[in-house]
């Protein structure tokens, strides 16, 4: 078989054993920087799989990510970290690696090779038309990927893959195809090098612009996130001091009414509504915390409505 892009030798470092510690680290570095050009290439591709994930979860819909090997590790760390960061409930966005819990850590041979299993995870999700299923491998043709893939396309889910391989199958065989050629890995055949780095940063931007699009951050404040331990209860009230422009005691003051609920307490420090009515907002917002804000209450306590409609 004729070996992919992402296989082959790189040329720039050839002689790699031979050189020294700072010349090897040079030359990853430059390897490193031509990384983030490639991703830039797919900005109008990323663009629209965020507005495909967004209309989704807007109706209800879920957000899956499928990978093998590195690129499953970076799905179950992106979705891992929705959560906390954005309020979401866990089942939002989930991620299946391929072997399971055990691939978390250690290698699981074979398991990418079972189209069957790419399947399965999603049947046991029960996954929906509603919802969007991302497939991710640098090569393209992780056979538990395209099974994956196959899977939801059969049940009219909206599919999107990330690849490093733009002639691959995966990048064939999905709705939205973001792939970011990267070329051949400094240690050839290494994907969790440049590959992976750029799915990284794929990934962050799909989760990152899907959650500021739903309104769960507040100009660029992380306004959700969970105040779990003592470090993030000061950040909590830091943010909202100096995105409300108010003073730390009030903004403290402000948390503990709203029982320690960050937006709540956000909307009520910007419009002086009450516990009640700032979680009445933000439920007829959807959690959008902007126009959960711009809204204000009937005169008569009937409910909300959008300021100016």
């Amino acid at each position: 078989m004729k070996p992919v892009r992402t296989e082959l030798q790189n040329l720039r470092t050839r002689g790699l054993d031979t050189k020294s510690t700072l010349e090897i680290v040079r030359l990853l570095n430059r390897e490193d920087a031509r990384v983030a050009a490639a991703v830039k290439r797919e900005l109008s591709n990323i663009a629209r799989a965020v507005d495909a994930i967004v209309a989704s979860l807007r109706n209800g819909g879920r957000l899956f990510y499928v990978g093998a090997g590195t690129s499953g590790r970076l799905a179950v760390l992106d979705a891992s970290e929705i959560p906390p960061t954005y309020g979401t409930p866990p089942e939002m966005v989930q991620a299946f690696i391929a072997g399971g819990d055990k691939a978390l850590t250690q290698a699981v041979e074979g398991a990418e090779d079972s189209v069957e299993n790419g399947a399965r995870v999603l049947a046991r999700a029960q996954v929906t038309k509603r919802d969007v299923v991302v497939g991710i491998a640098a090569s393209g043709t992780t056979p538990y990927v395209l099974g994956a893939i196959e899977w939801a396309k059969k049940r009219g889910c909206v599919t999107i893959g990330i690849t490093s391989n733009r002639d691959s199958p995966l990048a064939r065989a999905v709705k939205v195809a973001i792939t970011p050629r990267t070329g051949p890995e400094p240690i050839a055949g290494s994907t969790r090098m440049k590959a992976g780095t750029s799915q990284k940063m794929v990934l962050n931007m799909l989760s990152t612009a899907s959650m500021v699009r739903l309104g769960r951050v507040y100009d660029n404040w992380m306004m959700r996130v969970a105040l779990t331990n003592q470090k993030l209860r000061k950040r909590g009230s830091r943010i909202l001091q100096e995105a409300a422009g108010v003073s730390v005691s009030t903004a403290e003051h402000v948390l503990r009414q709203s029982g320690h609920n960050m937006p709540a307490a956000f909307v009520m420090l910007k419009t002086g509504a009450s516990v009640s009515d700032a979680k009445k907002r933000l439920v007829a917002s959807q959690g959008h915390l902007r126009q959960a804000i711009e809204m204000q209450s009937t005169q008569r306590g009937k409910g909300l409505r959008t300021r100016g409609k």
